[in-house]
């Protein structure tokens, strides 16, 4: 298996807007290490081209998806300067897949984290501060038929990220309580509290710090985390306008509909 022509392959796929078959099936020996090989050739191709690495994210961070997937941990992707939207943008279509939301709490950090024996307490004393955001995750394989080494390569089926509300330091909130009610078109779609990713939000971030110390990564003071969903994705059409309000932190909103002719 040629990581290399794997890693062009996801890219294409992303450039041309072709979803391509499941990683899993056409090679069916892959492994995380090798997924997480050609996410990095991915992301390195990117960085040559012009693109700025401005944080990550964390996936699979609740104990539904990890027993959906057979795996014991999160995973994780890298964010990049063009992925990033603001409160009230209104995000194309046209430059997606088949995306799907998920409704997050960002951390931006002060200091680095650098693994392997990143605590709790390094977290909350390296983050700035959290606001709320979404992740728009987008699959460039067929279907979203994906196992968890698909997901991985892909850079864990990361696509943009809306960053809104105020900007909240830790120490003023109990994030493992904190409250979120999402709204889709006006209507209530969701709730959840901060305690679905891992109990709360600051362990997914010690662990993606600890995480990445394998591959010689750290985290990096001004760099964006998107600590993992509350709650499940849900797909995108045309024209629709989501809202998710946090307790304390405030609220993040934002449109989608394809580029007018």
């Amino acid at each position: 298996m040629n990581t290399k022509e794997i890693a062009s392959r996801l890219l294409d796929a992303e450039e041309n807007k072709t979803p391509i078959e499941p990683l899993t099936e056409t090679f069916p020996e892959i492994t995380v290490d090798e997924a997480y090989d050609i996410q990095l050739q991915q992301i390195e191709e990117k960085v040559k081209r012009g693109a700025i690495i401005v944080g990550k994210k964390i996936g699979l961070t609740s104990k539904v998806m990890q027993k959906m997937f057979n795996v014991s941990e999160p995973d994780y992707g890298h964010l990049l300067d063009d992925m990033v939207y603001v409160e009230g943008d209104t995000v194309r279509l046209d430059e997606l897949l088949q995306p799907k939301l998920e409704f997050e709490i960002a951390f931006v950090l002060k200091k680095d984290l650098k693994g392997p024996d990143v605590t709790f307490l390094d977290v909350v004393e390296a983050t700035d501060y959290i606001v709320p955001a979404f992740e728009v995750i987008d699959s460039r394989i067929k279907d979203w038929k994906i196992q968890f080494e698909d997901t991985v390569a892909d850079n864990g089926s990361s696509s943009k990220m809306i960053i809104g509300g105020k900007p909240t330091r830790l120490e003023d909130v109990d994030l493992q309580h904190i409250g979120m009610v999402v709204y889709k078109n006006g209507e209530y779609l969701d709730s959840a509290a901060g305690a679905a990713v891992m109990g709360n939000p600051i362990r997914a971030v010690a662990w993606l710090a600890n995480a990445l110390a394998k591959y010689d990564i750290s985290l990096k003071a001004g760099e964006i985390v998107l600590s993992g969903a509350l709650s499940a994705a849900v797909p995108i059409e045309d024209g629709d306008t989501f809202t998710a309000e946090f307790a304390h932190i405030g609220s993040v909103s934002a449109s989608f509909e394809y580029k007018e002719d």
